[in-house]
């Protein structure tokens, strides 16, 4: 019989009891974990979000309590009246924080019971885990399992040392709107119609970037938010549709003030878990971390493994899969597995099935075993081949995997390889937090499909200053300058994760209306969508800059997780639904109506 909680109060959580309260009388109120039966004696593990507490009913001495015992099933709600009591010795619980202690219940009120639970949420380990979209449709059952409170309660703190830290270095909160304009560029929006303007439509922002610069031409000088955003991509592990970032701006910066502000941040949020960053961060430049681990996210937790040019080696060569990669200003690069020569064929194999998604052709390979051992022998010779693990840097007993292309294709593949390779060879060490900045990424990059240059961060990125002048070249004519041209752009990276990027910003009208144009924006174009923006930079705009920290994405490597949905409280499915609430769902033909919209199908 359910009953009502009255005047009953909670005088503990589930988790705080310890052997200091023995003696005391307490009410606890949480869900019903486990009961177990052993005749005159119940046992109950109470939860509610901060632990478990043992209850153990005993019919002789609270014969009404027992009989409502027998009657708790699985997740039912209950209120428990009852003395602390230490445990005996051989009965304590050490996985607990509640172990030493249990409440000798005197009184049970069953507030609410509970259907059977459509999956198990004690599972003994995350394999065990029902499946996700399951999960997902039940969320708020599945919020109830223990990792994912603890998740959601360490991004408050998180949220709340952001809070705290931006408001002691003199930054202002500042809301800016969630219904915009669209301007197509970068990542879809989602778009929104207007009822009182038919045929118009507003979009949900990508991000705050022109509102916080607004902000800066304001005189408000130092802006933050916690923002959230809204992207129509193609989601990954780390992606969503919707998601928050703390968004920074200020007047009159330097890189060097960008870097101290983050570094200092993270230095603070890192000690949520206990963990100090080294300060500063090292710092590496878009060319030489492409170079050295084909990655603009490197992990600097995996030591070595760095990729090894082998082109010189190879100048000569007439390897007719070499010698037309060499021909087209491609290159061969090479990574060094160490103690690889003891891998199996299958293990190699499989290697290239993973390279191969990442667009490599082909995965040549060198094992210096007893016996060398290679997939180029025949093409190459037995000199040759040996030559190559040399430039490559093995040693006796070493593997080399190889990957000859575009240099793009080359860095990715070999780039997703070594952290393939490290995390099967179980090379990267647990609770240890690497970070780096990565700077001076290219202006632009060029999209094979549409044959076209785009912003590599978004079109308010300011050229480095020596720079400028290229870019006014490359816009008309030089165009081959473009993909020389370097930008004041920057990222956060910690164990291969990106968890910050930001960047100067252009203040200057002429330099904005330069870069619209090598965008392929005419002047009329660029008005219609940027107009407002051009017109305010022309009003005493100061220099400025800013960054964007994800707050999934740094809650990802605080946890860690390499879930997104893991520290959200109510993600999208990787097709961008909700199986909770079942949206996107269809809307009454009235909706469409007074939107002046109609579904063509």
């Amino acid at each position: 019989m359910i009953e009502n909680l009255d005047n009953r109060e909670r005088t503990h959580s589930c988790g705080a009891l310890r052997k200091e309260h023995v003696g005391h009388r307490a009410t606890l109120m949480g869900w019903c974990a486990r009961r177990r039966d052993f005749g005159p004696l119940t046992f109950i593990d109470l939860r509610d979000r901060d632990g478990i507490t043992q209850i153990v009913v005993n019919q002789e001495k609270a014969p009404d309590a027992h009989a409502k015992a027998k009657d708790v099933r699985g997740e039912y709600v209950l209120a428990v009246t009852g003395e602390v009591v230490l445990r005996d010795e051989n009965s304590r619980n050490f996985k607990l924080e509640t172990g030493d202690v249990e409440v000798q219940a005197g009184e049970i009120v069953i507030l609410n019971d509970s259907r059977t639970l459509p999956f198990q949420l004690d599972t003994a380990t995350p394999e065990a885990l029902a499946a996700e979209d399951l999960r997902l449709k039940y969320r708020y059952l599945d919020l109830r399992r223990p990792q994912l409170q603890v998740n959601l309660r360490l991004r408050h703190r998180m949220i709340l040392e952001i809070n705290r830290y931006m408001d002691e270095q003199g930054f202002t909160q500042i809301e800016t709107p969630n219904l915009i304009k669209s301007t197509p560029e970068g990542a879809r929006d989602y778009i929104v119609p207007s009822r009182v303007q038919p045929g118009k439509f507003f979009a949900l922002p990508q991000s705050p970037q022109i509102f916080k610069q607004i902000c800066m031409i304001a005189g408000l000088d130092k802006y933050y938010q916690i923002a959230r955003c809204f992207r129509d991509e193609d989601l990954r592990a780390d992606r969503q549709p919707e998601f928050s970032q703390l968004d920074v701006e200020m007047s009159f910066a330097t890189p060097e003030q960008i870097y101290r502000l983050i570094e200092g941040l993270f230095g603070r949020i890192f000690r949520l878990i206990g963990a100090e960053l080294q300060t500063p961060f090292p710092r590496f430049t878009f060319a030489e971390v492409m170079r050295r681990f084909g990655s603009d996210k490197p992990d600097l937790r995996i030591e070595g493994m760095e990729l090894q040019d082998l082109s010189s080696a190879l100048t000569e060569t007439t390897f007719a899969p070499y010698a037309s990669v060499l021909a087209a200003r491609g290159e061969v690069k090479g990574l060094v597995i160490s103690g690889g020569a003891a891998r199996s064929r299958k293990t190699l194999d499989e290697l290239q099935d993973f390279a191969k998604r990442y667009g490599a052709g082909a995965l040549a390979w060198i094992k210096l075993g007893d016996e060398l051992s290679s997939s180029l022998l025949k093409a190459l010779g037995n000199d040759k081949v040996i030559d190559l693990a040399g430039v490559a840097g093995a040693q006796k007993g070493d593997a080399v995997v190889i990957v000859a292309g575009k240099s793009d294709v080359v860095a990715a593949s070999l780039g997703a390889l070594r952290n393939e390779i490290a995390r099967r060879e179980k090379l990267i060490p647990e609770n240890v937090f690497a970070p780096l900045w990565v700077t001076e990424f290219p202006m632009f990059e060029f999209h094979e499909d549409d044959r076209r240059y785009y912003s590599m961060h978004h079109p308010f990125t300011s050229p480095l200053d020596e720079d400028v002048a290229l870019l006014e070249r490359a816009v008309n004519g030089e165009t081959e300058l473009f993909g020389q041209l370097r930008a004041k752009a920057y990222d956060t990276v910690i164990n291969g994760v990106e968890v910050a990027g930001g960047s100067i910003r252009i203040h200057r009208r002429d330099v904005q209306s330069l870069v619209f144009k090598a965008l392929g924006m005419n002047e009329e174009t660029a008005r219609a969508r940027f107009g407002f923006f051009l017109d305010a930079l022309a009003y005493g705009t100061p220099p400025h800059g800013g960054i964007a920290s994800g707050i999934e994405r740094t809650l990802m490597v605080l946890v860690p997780t390499e879930n997104i949905r893991d520290v959200m409280a109510f993600p999208k499915t990787a097709s961008a639904q909700d199986l909770m609430i079942d949206a996107p769902g269809e809307v009454d033909p009235k909706q469409l109506a007074e939107l002046h919209l109609r579904i063509i199908k």
